[in-house]
């Protein structure tokens, strides 16, 4: 309890996302490397020999981390105590372990298939939300609620409606999280400025160079490698990654927001546990704490993805070292923290609480002003004057909004109905809620249809998840 702890590790995030940013998880990817590498290099003709390979291969996660710590204190380079240490325990390998790379072999790659990882898992957390926020909507798809323009009541929605204008953003986060899996290369073996100058003196042709750069990738799972490239890939590469997940903090910035705001209304409310304290002090409390963190969390991570901006516009030429220590930071606290925000989402999207009794007698409250212009029209149909009706209808409506300003009831009908001017128009059919919501039914319906199933198909095997969250 003397040292610092990642709230991420401790309180936030999943099991799989923390491992696949775990140190063990780095170190034996590099190795992972190292065996590719060498095995590539073998294959193309370089004198290695297969004791050699299965020496790499018995000792792959076999990592003596206390003799990497001793190298690194003596050598203060990361990757060449690891080789040392690697070395130590294949003696007859040890000559060939990193033949031709350089640092960003591992390092640069090793990334690359972690965040491939991290980000599949990603989507796996944003499909499950969706169908979950898709189980919602439907349910809902035709429940009347009053609508907000400004957070000012405005005309009517429907509730599975408000959970479409989620999903959608949401639908895009996934069509970005697909796009960055599709457009995801492999840096390869390019060597220390990219030019694979070392490889085509080893190897003694272009040929064999290309091979090798190819291969490796194939054996770690990528179809394509960045064809040019510095020692490093591009840092932009990391910027649109972290541009996805910042994508991902929008969206549920802007649903834990809403549902902030619809709690205050006592409308709909995040999932309260038995035993759950709510204040310290104020015992009655039931805080949005969950949509809260999101909006925290949501916040570090918009934060986070300038990061990668500001180091893909300030590499210099083909490699500098100014990107190391913050991208060590970024990269895994983006991915931890979009792990920690779409658990969160998960579990409040499903297991919504929605207060119908509230929301009706909110519908009845702000009904009389969002009739008033079928009031008039019908008026207008009964022979009335349109802008005389309109001027009275304007009068009504002030003295009707002054007296819900002094927390007494909406007294517009009444009013109308006991005006002349109205005498011919049937309250009773204009009152409806359902109304009032024009096609969001039907809106509904069809955009889970057209849009959300086709997703949720498509990524069918993975439906299923069920997080937990900690605290």
């Amino acid at each position: 309890m003397n040292q610092y702890v990642s709230p991420f590790a401790e309180r936030y995030c999943g099991e799989e996302m923390l491992r696949l940013f775990s140190p063990d998880t780095k170190f034996r990817t590099w190795r992972r490397l190292w065996i590719a590498l060498a095995e590539a290099e073998k294959e193309l003709g370089l004198p290695i020999a297969d004791a050699q390979i299965r020496e790499l291969k018995a000792h792959e996660a076999d990592i003596d981390y206390a003799a990497a710590r001793r190298f690194e204190e003596k050598l203060k380079h990361d990757v060449m105590a690891h080789v040392r240490a690697y070395g130590e325990q294949c003696p007859k390998a040890a000559p060939i372990i990193h033949l031709g790379a350089t640092s960003m072999y591992v390092v640069d790659n090793a990334d690359l298939i972690i965040m491939r990882e991290a980000l599949e898992l990603v989507r796996l957390e944003l499909v499950n939300v969706v169908a979950a926020l898709a189980d919602f909507a439907r349910r809902w798809e035709a429940a009347p609620t009053v609508a907000y323009t400004h957070f000012q009541p405005a005309q009517l929605t429907t509730i599975g409606k408000r959970a479409c204008l989620w999903i959608q953003d949401l639908l895009l986060d996934v069509e970005e999280a697909d796009r960055r899996l599709g457009g995801l290369r492999f840096l390869g073996a390019k060597g220390a400025t990219g030019t694979q100058a070392s490889f085509l003196a080893l190897l003694g042709s272009e040929e064999k160079a290309r091979k090798l750069d190819e291969r490796i990738a194939r054996a770690m799972g990528f179809p394509s490698v960045w064809r040019v490239a510095g020692q490093t890939y591009t840092r932009k590469a990391d910027s649109q990654i972290l541009s996805a997940l910042a994508g991902i903090a929008e969206s549920a910035h802007k649903f834990a927001n809403d549902l902030r705001l619809l709690q205050h209304l006592r409308e709909i409310q995040e999932p309260f546990e038995t035993e759950q304290v709510g204040s310290s002090a104020m015992a009655y409390k039931r805080n949005p704490m969950k949509s809260e963190r999101m909006t925290s969390l949501a916040r570090l991570l918009l934060v986070l993805g300038q990061n990668a901006s500001f180091t893909a516009a300030n590499q210099w030429f083909e490699r500098t070292l100014d990107d190391s220590a913050g991208k060590r930071i970024a990269i895994p606290e983006s991915f931890l923290a979009t792990d920690a925000i779409l658990r969160l989402y998960h579990d409040v999207a499903s297991r919504l609480v929605v207060n119908e009794t509230v929301i009706a007698a909110n519908v009845r409250r702000e009904l009389p002003f969002v009739a008033t212009e079928n009031i008039l029209m019908a008026a207008v149909k009964a022979g009335g004057d349109r802008q005389a009706l309109h001027e009275t209808i304007r009068r009504h409506s002030m003295a009707a909004a002054e007296r819900v300003k002094e927390g007494r009831e909406n007294d517009l009908l009444e009013r109308l109905e006991s005006d002349e001017a109205f005498k011919r128009v049937r309250f009773g059919d204009v009152l409806r809620p359902e109304r009032y919501v024009g096609r969001a039914p039907s809106q509904v319906r069809e955009f889970l249809k057209a849009e959300v199933e086709p997703v949720l198909r498509r990524h069918e095997k993975l439906l299923g998840w069920k997080p937990d969250v900690k605290v």
